[in-house]
């Protein structure tokens, strides 16, 4: 049941964690769980790009252009908060590595059957089942990747993975002119839906190397297997780096569980830490409505306005560019500099820059060049902000809570932003009226930079700090283990 104890351990199993020097085992984690990211950016990308091509005649799904881009996307973004919560729940009491095998899994069946579509209903059920799989993957991979690197690197590690969401989405974006340019009109799109399958396959068999989270392995129950994983893990850095490891000299001591109940949870969310769950909610929604609002119908924005009807990839993959350069260099400022101003900065000045886009737009004075130009520079911030949401919805709460933490800030901002965003703008953007698309930005723009102010107030100095001192863990012992040294980890019943 629930909450039951099953025996207290003193461990050092964080400690020793977080004071790895880098590895070749710390690539290995990014390339096997990071690169999940880009599935997702290609998913979305895809689907945005090819729309116009399956509303043709002869595609062999009779579907319109805003089916696709409206009702299409925001069942896939349904998928993804129930998927979530789901899988985020599962993470958290039955260990990361076993969810994020299961969730790739279920995204690779789904967008493989999504290839096969022949008709809408079959089309939105597998977005719905596709968006499933990728909402379980942010849950059990982020807490997984921040449980693995150390500290000192953990910001900028976080924001450059989340940020290789839109190498995903480049890479779409340039395969989507082939396929629909030079396959039949009822093959190209299938062949889109099928490369994120392989792609994902590939991803799968290198997951397999990836461990168990030793701190989620010692809080239920299974402090041996976390000890010998950790051992096993500090020698092959110390032979991949000819570093020796010193036995750091902190340690904590945990009440162990084997399951943690939501109520348990839930209270740790809005009675203890009250504040740090408004500025999630504030986080999540504003990027998300931004970005999932804006990003699933900008083939639609260049068609209606700009008459670019043909290879709008092309100026999809200039953005996801600039989209991606931005937690490339912008990344490890979130390690020194601090969380609080970049995670401000960043929201706040996307937000000022996308008032100033939308106000060009709505003047006429941008082409399609010139849009892409300054939708480059607004994602280079807001890309980073955006991968800073899940960087600290993941840091801030305590490890017990942290997938379940990841998938309900992630579900109900995403929700708020990603469901009713794709709708209202497919809408406002049909119209055809340039007002309409403008209040879109405006309303992206203007939560963008309310939650960068409440980043401000709110915001929790994080950066080079260990997880159990920002959060401490829910079955820590009264004492103040934390700060004393021991020489030897010791369990007891």
């Amino acid at each position: 049941m629930s909450d039951v104890q099953t025996g207290t351990v003193t461990t050092k199993v964080p400690a020793r964690l977080d004071r790895l020097p880098w590895s070749r085992w710390h690539w290995m984690i990014i390339i096997g769980l990071g690169t999940v990211w880009i599935l997702d950016g290609l998913e979305v990308t895809i689907v945005g790009n090819i729309s116009g091509q399956l509303a043709q005649p002869g595609s062999g799904i009779h579907i319109t252009q805003s089916q696709v881009t409206g009702f299409g996307a925001a069942v896939y973004v349904l998928g993804a908060c129930l998927g979530a919560l789901f899988f985020g729940w599962l993470t958290d009491r039955f260990g990361r590595k076993k969810l994020f095998m299961i969730t790739l899994a279920t995204y690779l069946v789904a967008t493989g059957l999504t290839a096969l579509s022949f008709a809408p209903w079959w089309f939105f059920l597998f977005r719905l089942l596709t968006g499933f799989g990728i909402g379980g993957e942010y849950a059990a991979i982020n807490s997984a990747i921040d449980e693995l690197i150390p500290s000192r690197h953990r910001g900028r590690i976080d924001i450059v993975i989340n940020g290789t969401y839109w190498a995903g989405a480049a890479f779409g974006a340039l395969v989507t002119v082939p396929a629909t340019n030079d396959l039949p009109v009822n093959v190209g799109w299938r062949v889109c839906f099928g490369l994120g399958f392989v792609l994902g396959l590939v991803i799968l068999l290198v997951r397999r190397n990836v461990p168990e989270s030793p701190r989620w392995l010692f809080i239920h129950g299974h402090a041996r297997d976390a000890e010998a994983l950790v051992d096993g893990i500090e020698a092959r850095v110390e032979r991949e780096t000819g570093i020796h490891l010193r036995e750091p000299s902190r340690s904590i001591t945990i009440r162990q569980r084997k399951t943690i109940g939501f109520v348990t949870i839930a209270k740790t969310m809005f009675t203890l830490y009250p504040r740090r769950t408004v500025l999630g909610f504030s986080l999540f929604i504003g990027q998300a409505f931004l970005y999932n609002a804006i990003t699933f119908g900008y083939a639609q924005i260049l068609a209606t306005f700009f008459h670019v009807k043909t290879n709008p990839g092309y100026y999809f993959a200039v953005i996801a560019v600039g989209n991606l350069l931005g937690p490339l260099v912008l990344g490890r400022l979130f390690d020194t500099i601090g969380r609080k101003p970049m995670i401000a900065g960043t929201y706040i000045l996307s937000g000022l820059l996308l008032l100033g886009t939308a106000y060009l737009f709505d003047q006429g004075s941008l082409t399609a060049t010139t849009m892409t130009a300054c939708w480059c520079v607004v994602l280079f911030f807001a890309s980073a902000g955006a991968s800073s949401a899940y960087l600290t919805v993941s840091e801030v709460f305590p490890m017990e809570t942290r997938a379940l933490a990841i998938a309900f800030f992630y579900a109900i901002g995403t929700a708020a932003g990603g469901i009713t965003g794709p709708l209202l703008f497919s809408t406002l953007v049909s119209t055809g009226k340039v007002g309409d698309t403008a209040l879109a930005f405006v309303i992206g723009a203007s939560l963008m930079i309310l939650a960068g102010l409440i980043e401000v107030i709110l915001g929790v100095r994080a950066e080079r700090r260990g997880l159990e001192d920002i959060a401490r863990p829910l079955t820590a012992a009264e004492a103040d283990d934390a700060r004393q040294p021991r020489t030897q980890p010791q369990t007891a019943s």
